[in-house]
C-alpha cells in the first residue's frame, strides 16, 4: 500500500521536536489554556480566536506552500495538534476535521474545485467540517444512507449526518454520500440551498467544538464538486481519518502532559494527614504512571509522523497504535489527576474535569478503543508466519 502523505521512503528514528514549537507552546499558553474553560462552559470556540488561529497559518497546516498553505512536515503538524490539545480539546477537533477536509481537497479535488474553494480553505477565511457519522451506520463509510444521486451537471443529496464537529459555523463540508458505484465524497458550501444545520449541545467532552446535525434535503452541487471518482470515497475517508487519527493521537498526548502539570502542581501545594500530598508514595505511583505514558505516547505519535513524511506504508498500523495507546493513556492520566484533586476535580470550571470528559471522547472518535483492538490484533495475525496461522 502506498502512503498518500508522502513518496516512499525508509523510515527514520523520530527527530527532536521541531523548533516551532515553541512558538505553538506560546500562543497556547497566550491565547487558549487560560480561557478553555469559559470556552468549554459557552459550548463554542470565539471567532476572534479563530481568526488568529488562522493569522498563525495553522487551518493550511498540510496544504502546500505554492497552494497558499503552510506546508507543515506531519511531525510538527503532531506537535502544533499537541499543543492545542495541551490548551483544548475542542480547538484541537476543529483543527482536526479542518485538516481532513483541507487535505483531501488539494489531494482529491478537481482543478476548479481547488481553484474555487482552496485558497479559503488555507487562509482559514473558509472552514471545514468532515461529514462522515451517521444515526445508523455511524462511522462506517461503507454503509453510509445517505445518497447522491447524478442529475443532469449536478449532484442531488439527500440525507442526515450527525456529530458532524464543527458543523455549526464551517462553511464548507466535505460529506461522503453514495452513488450507483459506491460511497463518493462531495464538497457542499454550507450555505447552499438544501443544507441545514441543528446544533447539538451539551456533550459529555469537547463541548466547545460546535457539534451538529447537517441535514441535506435536495441538495444539488457541480460536478466538480465531486472528490475523486465515483466510488472512490473510501479511499477518501480512509485517508482523511488516518490523518484525523494522527492528530487525535497528538491531542491525546496533549492531555495527557495537562493532566501531568496539573497533577504536580496540586499535590506539591496540597497537603493531607500533615504532609504534602506529593510525599505520599501512592501519589507518587501515579505521578510516575503519567510521566511514563506520556513520553511512550509521544514517542509514538513522532514514529507515526516519521513514517508519514517518509511514505512508508507502516504509518496506518503505527497510527492506530499511536491514537490506541495515547487515549487510553489519557483516560487513565485524566481519571488519576480528578482523583488527586479530589473533590475539587469533579466541580465543573475545573480544568480536571474538562481533561476527564475530553479524554473520554478520545477512546470513542476516530476509531473506538474496541475497533483498535480489532485492527492491531489483526496487523499481528497477518504479520505472523503461514504455518501459525489459523
Amino acid at each position: 500500500m502506498t502512503s498518500t502523505f508522502a513518496p516512499g521512503g525508509p523510515a527514520a528514528e523520530p527527530d527532536p521536536p521541531a523548533q516551532d514549537r515553541a512558538e505553538f507552546r506560546a500562543f497556547v499558553d497566550r491565547a487558549v489554556a487560560p480561557y478553555a474553560d469559559e470556552f468549554d462552559r459557552a459550548q463554542r470556540i470565539p471567532e476572534p480566536l479563530l481568526r488568529e488561529v488562522a493569522a498563525q497559518g495553522w487551518w493550511g497546516a498540510v496544504v502546500p506552500v505554492e497552494a497558499g498553505g503552510t506546508g507543515m512536515d506531519m511531525v510538527t503538524l503532531g506537535d502544533l495538534h499537541e499543543e492545542v490539545g495541551r490548551g483544548c480539546s475542542s480547538l484541537r477537533s476543529l483543527l482536526t476535521v479542518h485538516t481532513m477536509v483541507a487535505w483531501a481537497l488539494h489531494r482529491f479535488g478537481s482543478g476548479r474545485a481547488r481553484q474555487r474553494w482552496l485558497p479559503g480553505v488555507a487562509s482559514g477565511e473558509l472552514r471545514g467540517a468532515f461529514c462522515l457519522t451517521e444515526p445508523e451506520a455511524g462511522s462506517d463509510a461503507s454503509m453510509v444512507a445517505t445518497e447522491a444521486v447524478r442529475d443532469g451537471d449536478e449532484y442531488v443529496l439527500d440525507g442526515v449526518k450527525h456529530w458532524i464537529t464543527g458543523g455549526q459555523s464551517a462553511g464548507l463540508l466535505l460529506v461522503i454520500a453514495r452513488t450507483g458505484r459506491g460511497p463518493t465524497a462531495f464538497l457542499v458550501e454550507a450555505a447552499a440551498p438544501g443544507v441545514r444545520r441543528t446544533p447539538i449541545r451539551d456533550a459529555l467532552g469537547t463541548r466547545a467544538s460546535m457539534l451538529a446535525e447537517i441535514r441535506l434535503d435536495r441538495c444539488r452541487v457541480p460536478l466538480h464538486a465531486r472528490v475523486g471518482p465515483e466510488g472512490g470515497g473510501l479511499l477518501v475517508a480512509t485517508g482523511a481519518l488516518d490523518l484525523g487519527r494522527y492528530s487525535v493521537a497528538a491531542g491525546c498526548v496533549g492531555i495527557l502532559e495537562a493532566c501531568l502539570q496539573a497533577s504536580v502542581a496540586h499535590t506539591r501545594q496540597r497537603r493531607q494527614g500533615g504532609a504534602l500530598l506529593r510525599d505520599h508514595q501512592l501519589v507518587r505511583a501515579k505521578i510516575t504512571d503519567m510521566v511514563t505514558q506520556l513520553s511512550a505516547a509521544r514517542l509514538l505519535r513522532w514514529h507515526a509522523g516519521r513514517l508519514k513524511d517518509t511514505g512508508d506504508p507502516e504509518t496506518l498500523t503505527a497510527t492506530w497504535i499511536a491514537k490506541y495507546f495515547a487515549s487510553t493513556s489519557a483516560m487513565r492520566a485524566a481519571s488519576d489527576a480528578v482523583q488527586l484533586h479530589g473533590a475539587s476535580g469533579c466541580g465543573d470550571g475545573h480544568p480536571v474535569n474538562r481533561y476527564f470528559r475530553d479524554a473520554k471522547i478520545m477512546e470513542i472518535i476516530e476509531g473506538s478503543t474496541q475497533i483498535q483492538q480489532i485492527t492491531i490484533a489483526e496487523q499481528a495475525f497477518r504479520g505472523l508466519p503461514p504455518g501459525e496461522r489459523s
